[in-house]
């Protein structure tokens, strides 16, 4: 089976999931990386990777290469890049899975969306084409544009996935320490977290709130600082490698994750599960509805609502064995079964089935590669069960 994975470029959230279908199909496995990382991922700590499965296109003669390479194909996975690479291979009607997070991020006018109905009717469209989901969400946004329905699986990013002994991480832990992590963007509401904070300080709770990033907002959220007295309580470190960030998750008994529904995916929550922090979550986020059970694994508040985060952080505080307790489900969660490994066998599996004509609705209950509900916010589910 010759499998090809097409994608802008190459990062340490392909990685894992690459290197465990390249030890199992070998040479019949290529990344395909159509476009140089961008100046702002860099900025963010993102360094160039390099694997002995990468192709990069560089100029017309490697362009030409993927071109082979993807027509020789027995399955392609195809994220973000120019159609180009794909229109041949589509045509002839081979087995194909659209990767994506969901289309409709912010609110759509009707000719928009007419729009998006035109252009990817003329590129994911067709018996052989069905749909990795990188956001719980992007099945009922490709369905309202009559795509994929009953083609949907559960998918999304795997960054590495680390093996601890969890008890001893768990009580190294700081109880009273919380991390927020990302690029300081309006949509991914790093605001939230600092307002957090005022309430809490209010409240006379005892913290330390690390903010780890950069971004539009910087001064922004300095401001906030200064004007809520949170000198002593609220510290910003700048980018961090992907790797420091792992390190500061570790140490972490609380990480925030307050995004809207801007987010895709979000793979800081596949990150910080599994170094077993306690999440707060924001519902809207692509990744939630597939990681986290509220109460389970972590804890799910209402996008937006800075009230319902305070309290959900408050209750953590105030009670450090609901943060191990949340902390080991996280762990197991990414360990057991949202991982890299997991990922790739059973897209060999399903891949397999459906190139033998064989349905693979019903290969896996639950987790990566299951069938994704016709049009579900299951979200709504994990929100009533409130802890």
């Amino acid at each position: 089976m010759k499998v090809t994975f097409v994608s802008n470029y190459f990062n340490h959230h392909q990685k894992s999931f690459s290197d465990k279908l390249f030890s199992m199909l070998g040479s019949d496995y290529c990344f395909i990386s159509t476009a140089q990382m961008s100046q702002e991922r860099e900025r963010l700590g993102y360094k160039k990777i390099t694997a002995q499965y990468l192709l990069e296109c560089s100029d017309p003669a490697s362009i030409a290469k993927a071109k082979r390479i993807i027509s020789d194909s027995d399955a392609v996975i195809f994220g973000s890049a120019p159609k180009e690479y794909i229109k041949e291979y589509i045509a002839e009607g081979k087995l194909m899975f659209k990767y994506s997070e969901r289309l409709f991020r912010q609110k759509k006018s009707a000719i928009k969306k007419l729009l998006l109905f035109l252009r990817y009717h003329l590129t994911a469209r067709g018996k052989n084409t069905y749909l990795l989901c990188a956001s719980a969400f992007a099945s009922a946004d490709y369905n309202s544009l009559l795509l994929f329905n009953g083609k949907s699986y559960k998918f999304g990013y795997f960054p590495e996935n680390k093996h601890y002994d969890i008890e001893k991480l768990l009580s190294e832990k700081k109880k009273s320490s919380i991390l927020w992590c990302g690029r300081f963007l309006d949509w991914k509401h790093p605001d939230d977290a600092i307002t957090a904070a005022k309430l809490l300080k209010k409240d006379g709770y005892d913290f330390d709130l690390t903010i780890v990033g950069t971004g539009e907002m910087e001064q922004t959220l300095n401001k906030l600082v200064d004007e809520f007295d949170l000198s002593d309580c609220v510290s910003f470190t700048g980018s961090m490698p992907p790797e420091k960030v792992r390190e500061k998750m570790e140490q972490t008994g609380i990480y925030l994750f307050t995004s809207d529904r801007q987010e895709g995916w979000g793979a800081v929550l596949n990150e910080s599960m599994n170094s077993g922090c306690t999440v707060v979550a924001s519902h809207m986020i692509g990744s939630v509805p597939f990681l986290m059970e509220n109460n389970k694994n972590g804890l799910i508040y209402e996008s937006g609502n800075v009230e319902s985060l305070c309290e959900k952080i408050k209750y953590l505080l105030g009670n450090p064995d609901e943060q191990d307790r949340l902390g080991r489900y996280a762990y197991e969660t990414i360990t057991e079964i949202w991982n890299a490994e997991i990922a790739a066998e059973r897209f060999v599996e399903m891949t397999q089935y459906l190139l033998d004509g064989r349905k693979a609705d019903d290969l896996y209950a639950f987790g990566p590669c299951s069938k994704c509900d016709k049009i579900r916010d299951n979200w709504i589910k994990a929100l009533s069960n409130n802890g």
